[in-house]
């Protein structure tokens, strides 16, 4: 049985257990005691990896260029293009909020999001690009900050393109580290149908279906932005790629399935990375470069999330937003998203910095716990996205490269 067939099996048998329990506190006792565990442990294992993961692969994937040239005409499209779909995503939320109105008609009312005290949290991109550079690289490694990460893994990669004259020892070194958190990710990910079946189930039986009763209309815009966002991946492949996005659609469910039941883009790179190269013949180069990049940087179902959520309590608040206020949601959501972990509940700690950016008159620590019961389903919608566009950036550029193998992107592939 394929892998992504026993994850959807999990995400299924979860779900059914979950429904099951929910509403008898002595289930929901047993659950949070011998289930909820696995799915912790199945979590804590992919983090204490994808920091490895991520810092080798990029290390490999710098490497693998011949000359800073290309390294950098490459680097300069796969920002630009991260950038750039993640901007049209908040367009999409955005559009997707003004046409389906989810903060109207709500029995939320504005009152419920005010106090005496609002708090002002402020945003700023200086800071942001300040501490991309870490001061201390083992901290940055304990903290798991990605975006510092990202910046030792190229400041490594490109100094090690400057030794290759001198020893290539150190060169094959690094390949031979990337090689080796590869197999563990992978002895993680066979582990997925379970840390999927214990994560769904906790997530059915502490919220139920009553957190979708009286924030159905959001989940129901978000849901709307996504799938109007997945179809706008396959246009740009048609477009851009000159490329039928069937191939596209079809290979990337498991990894898909997989980001979709761990609400996590981490948790689904190696995964990713291996239909990548395997299935859809984007070659070793872009993929360990490029990849790995884009779950860092670039999140689309994020953006799309955070620029719905804000506009939905503008709505709640009954406060009509400019075209001013729409830039700034537009700007900021970009930023935010870049700046996001990439982890499980991202968007919570970015949203308070949108909502006070265009001073909505709420309390924005109000506002996410209001939406909190939703999030981790969002989240797992929204990690999906994200993924799907980083292997659309991936393949395109790798396709204008020259070096995919259009062969075997438009082969069908059995494993």
């Amino acid at each position: 049985m394929k892998l992504w067939q026993k994850v959807t099996i999990g995400l299924a048998a979860g779900a059914a257990l979950g429904f099951a329990a929910n509403g008898d506190a002595q289930h929901v006792a047993l659950i949070e005691t011998y289930i909820k565990p696995i799915g912790d442990i199945f979590i804590k294992l992919i983090m204490m990896v994808v920091a490895p993961l991520i810092f080798f692969s990029l290390v490999q994937g710098v490497t693998s260029f011949s000359d800073s040239a290309s390294l950098g005409r490459i680097g300069l499209k796969a920002t630009a293009a991260f950038i750039t779909t993640t901007f049209f995503a908040i367009i999409i939320g955005i559009t997707v909020a003004i046409l389906m109105k989810p903060g109207v008609g709500t029995a939320i009312s504005a009152s419920d999001l005010t106090s005496d005290f609002v708090e002002k949290i402020e945003f700023s991109f200086i800071n942001m690009v300040t501490n991309v550079v870490p001061s201390n690289i083992i901290k940055a490694f304990y903290d798991n900050v990605m975006l510092q990460i990202v910046f030792i893994s190229l400041f490594t990669g490109i100094t090690l393109n400057k030794m290759q004259n001198e020893d290539t020892k150190i060169v094959d070194f690094f390949h031979m580290m990337s090689r080796l958190v590869f197999k563990m990710m992978a002895i993680v990910i066979n582990l997925s149908p379970y840390g999927v079946f214990s994560l769904t189930c906790w997530l059915i039986t502490s919220q139920g279906i009553e957190v979708l009763s009286s924030l159905g209309k959001l989940l129901g815009a978000v849901i709307l932005a996504m799938l109007v966002q997945y179809i706008v991946f396959g246009i740009l492949i048609r477009v851009f790629g000159r490329l039928n996005p069937i191939p596209f659609y079809k290979k990337s469910f498991e990894y898909q399935a997989l980001a979709l039941s761990t609400s996590s883009t981490k948790a689904s790179l190696a995964t990713t990375m291996q239909i990548c190269r395997n299935k859809l013949g984007i070659s070793n180069s872009s993929t360990s470069f490029i990849l790995p990049l884009g779950t860092s940087i670039n999140m689309d179902g994020m953006a799309i999330y955070l620029s719905l959520c804000t506009i939905f309590f503008a709505q709640i608040s009954g406060v009509a937003l400019t075209m001013q206020d729409y830039i700034i949601i537009a700007l900021t959501a970009t930023l935010g998203s870049i700046g996001g972990a990439g982890v499980p509940g991202g968007s919570i700690m970015m949203l308070p910095m949108i909502i006070s950016a265009v001073n909505l008159p709420i309390d924005p620590l109000k506002a996410v716990a209001l939406i909190a019961g939703i999030d981790r389903i969002a989240d797992m919608i929204r990690t999906m996205i994200n993924i799907t566009g980083d292997v659309t950036i991936t393949l395109i550029i790798d396709k204008t490269e020259g070096t995919l193998d259009e062969e075997l992107y438009l082969s069908e592939c059995d494993d």
